[in-house]
């Protein structure tokens, strides 16, 4: 079997795994909007205001670290190209499935930072000790919050290689065609950019890489959403006129569109759920590293993070292709419903045509040069992960070939990543994720009563005006050691 027939076989199985997939992150995101009494909407000045509380001098990272952490992983490559590629396949109405199921979904992202800081350790790795942190993710709170070590152990590993060896490879792949087609060079020049450049922070150490993301993330968000209104604006007359195809389209009510509704609802949900990474556990891992007085505080910082990604980011992104007009619209059949941007693939070109429209000449330079910082601080964001995984592996023991390893393995597939089949490459990716995120989202429905219960206790504190704090012992809840040491040297210390 060829190389070909082999990406196409991967293909199918990744939509074989994705295509329920997404709609179960949709539903379990219903079910907790219910159990929270739609906590994404009643608690936002919560959420700016946990922004400004931690600093980060008591210990751990601050809220907002966290926070920037848990963009870099979301905020990728799939918030430009992820986002036209939607468009492309089920029309402009996945945007609107896309900003339903952000919305709705972001209550899972909420359960799982939740779940997080409920279930953390003080980190025993020297290096994350040094750069201030505790730690824990999804393997802490299926092995502590569920009492499933071995499930916690597979989800570690599958971590691990995922993040650490195969993921990366859809990030550069994406950086090193912006730029062959910007600027024309080989694609061995940008990964070789890039692997010198990871090296350089992941070589310095968990604090070099949480200032570089800290720096980077924020800077390149502000930059790019004021792009994408600028061309917006200049294209102002044209937005009822866009607003409407995207409604018509997501409701099946379009006379062109109407017949891939469908095609809209299943790529806005995959595409939402693909680009805020709600249920597959990227971001649980930034959120535990966070010091804050209970964990729902985190829960709705990640929470805010995903209305930055989904929200603001890709809507931005989506709008401005169709404002612009700069997108097609496949049929299915290899032909196009729309096709304003014949021979060029939906992808992050689309969005360079469309800051064309503005700018004459700068789009194509400006998405590359975009797509490599912002797939840079991704990057980051996937060796922060793996190496989170590697070091629940080693339970402490100092590992040092192990975490050498791992960083020559990453170095090594964003250099490949960028020269391999680019199908086979998102291909296998789409299938590593997908894996992780089912033993994850299977997880949180079993840990479903946790949750609400944490959000109760939350709920409770606040309506008495009071600063909450955590006490699992107080909720019945086993295995928040890290709370249980906490608060009794915290009553030590007061006596």
């Amino acid at each position: 079997m060829g190389s070909f027939d082999f990406a196409e076989l991967l293909s199918q199985v990744s939509d074989a795994i994705w295509g329920p997939m997404a709609y179960v992150v949709l539903g379990l995101g219903v079910a907790y909007s219910v159990a929270t009494k739609g906590v994404q909407f009643t608690r936002i000045p919560d959420m700016l205001r946990q922004l400004r509380e931690n600093d980060g001098s008591q210990g751990g990272l601050s809220s907002f670290q966290a926070l920037v952490l848990a963009l870099a992983s979301r905020v990728g490559v799939g918030s430009i190209a992820g986002v036209a590629t939607a468009i492309g396949a089920g029309g402009p109405g996945a945007l609107l499935w896309m900003a339903v199921t952000g919305l709705v979904g972001c209550t899972v992202g909420y359960a799982e930072a939740t779940l997080s800081q409920a279930f953390k350790r003080q980190v025993l790795d020297e290096d994350r000790r040094k750069a201030n942190e505790d730690i824990g993710g999804m393997p802490y709170y299926i092995k502590y919050g569920l009492k499933l070590p071995k499930i916690g152990a597979l989800v570690a590993v599958l971590g691990v290689i995922g993040y650490g060896v195969v993921f990366p490879g859809f990030q550069v792949n994406t950086i090193a065609a912006s730029a062959k087609l910007a600027f024309d060079v080989p694609t061995w020049v940008p990964a070789t950019l890039v692997t010198a450049l990871i090296a350089a922070v992941i070589f310095g150490g968990t604090t070099r890489l949480v200032k570089v993301t800290q720096f980077l993330v924020p800077v390149l968000a502000i930059g790019y959403l004021l792009l994408a209104l600028t061309v917006i604006a200049l294209n102002i007359q044209q937005v009822p006129q866009a607003f409407a195809l995207i409604v018509q389209s997501a409701l099946g009510i379009h006379p062109m569109l109407g017949g891939i509704a469908g095609a809209a609802v299943a790529w806005g949900v995959r595409r939402a759920v693909f680009a805020s990474s709600n249920g597959l556990g990227e971001a649980t891992f930034a959120a535990a590293a966070a010091r804050t007085s209970h964990p729902a505080k985190q829960g709705l910082v990640q929470t805010f993070s995903i209305y930055i990604d989904v929200l603001l980011i890709c809507m931005a992104t989506g709008l401005m292709m169709v404002v612009s007009g700069k997108f097609n619209v496949s049929d299915g059949s290899g032909g196009f419903f729309i096709n304003n941007v014949p021979g060029v693939d939906a992808g992050a070109n689309w969005v360079q045509e469309a800051i064309d429209t503005v700018i004459p000449g700068w789009g194509a330079g400006f998405i590359a040069v975009a797509v490599l910082l912002f797939g840079f601080a991704c990057l980051l964001a996937y060796f922060y992960v793996a190496n989170s995984n590697l070091l629940y592996l080693l339970n402490g023991r100092n590992g040092h070939g192990w975490k050498l390893a791992l960083k020559l393995g990453t170095m090594a597939i964003v250099f490949i990543g960028s020269i391999a089949n680019a199908k086979l490459i998102w291909a296998a990716g789409d299938i590593g994720l997908g894996l992780i995120a089912w033993v994850n989202l299977i997880c949180l429905v079993f840990l479903f009563p946790t949750v609400r219960k944490i959000h109760a206790d939350y709920e409770r504190q606040r309506k008495l005006g009071l600063n909450p704090t955590f006490n699992p012992l107080e909720l019945g809840i086993d295995g928040a050691d890290f709370w249980v040491e906490s608060g009794e040297k915290d009553r030590v210390s007061k006596s």
